[in-house]
């Protein structure tokens, strides 16, 4: 194949507009997902944490080996290279998600409101009551049959 194809190939592929949807989508969802998470460990967690006995949810760890002693700290377990399981960062993870999954919840329900929904065209053609054949809505004679159609129509 060559070059001068793939680089007009790849060219094509990102004029399209649904890729610039996706590359923009991608960056305000980083973006947000940056203030969601701010948000859960500087505003909502502590207090939580606060009514729950202050307990700060991210420096929740188990130890697995206590043979090279007990750590005060989360901080101090990973500088002594003791195993720990760290579970209340996925707590404020857990907490993170619904949080973005919520608002994007709202922003679909939101849009979806928003979109008017389409209303069907018009008929452009009706029946005539005569041959039973398709004519133009403004018709105020049959083409097929040549009956008058319409307000001035005996019936």
């Amino acid at each position: 194949m060559r070059p001068m194809a793939v680089a007009k190939e790849f060219r094509d592929f990102i004029n399209r507009g649904s890729v610039i949807d996706l590359a923009v989508g991608v960056i305000i969802g980083a973006a947000f997902g940056k203030i969601v998470t701010t948000l859960v460990e500087n505003v909502i967690m502590p207090p939580i944490g606060l009514v729950l006995g202050r307990i700060d949810f991210s420096s929740l760890f188990f130890v697995l080996d206590s043979a090279k002693g007990v750590p005060a700290s989360l901080a101090d377990a990973k500088a002594k290279g003791i195993p720990v399981v760290a579970y209340g960062q996925f707590i404020n993870d857990i907490i993170t998600f619904v949080i973005v999954a919520f608002a994007v919840f709202l922003l679909v329900k939101q849009v979806n409101r928003m979109k008017t929904a389409e209303e069907a065209a018009p008929p452009s053609t009706k029946e005539c009551p005569y041959c039973a054949s398709a004519i133009p809505v403004k018709a105020t004679r049959c083409p097929n049959c040549t009956s008058q159609i319409g307000a001035g129509a005996a019936v």
